[in-house]
């Protein structure tokens, strides 16, 4: 069995409406956008385990690097999975429910120096980290080094030219990351939260596919919110970066 197997199933028409209709939640709402789009990550690396690996991930470890505000760790618990949050910036870890020591577990680190031993958990999943670090491969390499043979690593990030490259900045990125930076601050009276040079970086498909390729733990790869019939769009050059949105990397060290 692929592993995209069972989670090609889940990827539904319906399923990409729903989810891209909660992104408008994000800003107002985050409690409901962050909690929907938990429940959907657990659910995906509950079926790549299941597809990839074998068996139920009920007590398996999994590392979230980037896990912000907290929000993934009630789904994982509820997956039966053992979660710990990595988060480098203090302010992300206390706007929701990481500050709450009930909710799960969190370091505070940054997800290019994993302060983990090798081969430490049984899977690794960052989710809309990798645009955010100015190495983004480095990330996906400590990724693989704290995952066990055998395991899994998740590594999903937004692509620079996809219709949400520039994140609050909209279509401006478009014109040129520094650019878009530019009118957003003029706009607004102050940078964007995820700012092109500081917080936001051009990642490619293209790169992200290279690199995955060239660790030789590759398994999958595929568009994160698009309806099975419309996967083919990963694996035509050039297109990918417009169409593909968010693509998700899932390698087996």
């Amino acid at each position: 069995m692929a592993v995209t197997d069972l989670f090609a199933k889940r990827a539904t028409l319906g399923r990409s409406v729903r989810l891209l209709s909660e992104f408008r939640f994000e800003q107002s709402d985050p409690a409901r956008f962050y909690g929907a789009l938990a429940d959907d990550t657990a659910a995906m690396v509950a079926d790549l385990w299941q597809a990839g690996v074998g068996g139920s991930p009920s007590g398996r470890s999994v590392l979230d690097v980037g896990g912000g505000p907290g929000y993934f760790a009630a789904a994982f618990a509820a997956a039966g999975m053992d979660y710990l949050g990595v988060e480098p910036d203090p302010r992300e870890m206390h706007a929701g429910p990481a500050a709450d020591a009930a909710s799960g577990r969190y370091v505070r680190a940054s997800g290019m120096a994993l302060p983990f031993a090798d081969a430490a958990v049984d899977v690794c999943l960052s989710s809309n980290v990798a645009e955010h670090v100015p190495r983004p491969w480095q990330l996906g390499n400590e990724m693989l080094r704290v995952t066990r043979p055998g395991g899994l690593v998740v590594l999903s990030y937004t692509v620079w030219l996809g219709p949400f490259g520039g994140h609050e900045m909209g279509l401006t990125h478009y014109l040129g990351g520094a650019r878009a930076a530019a009118l957003y601050a003029r706009r607004h009276g102050h940078p964007a939260k995820n700012n092109y040079g500081s917080s936001l970086f051009a990642v490619s498909a293209a790169d992200g596919l290279q690199w995955a390729r060239s660790t030789g733990a590759l398994i999958g790869a595929f568009p994160r919110y698009h309806p099975r019939w419309a996967w083919w769009c990963t694996e035509v050059p050039l297109l990918r970066e417009f169409l593909v949105s968010n693509l998700v990397l899932v390698l087996r060290p």
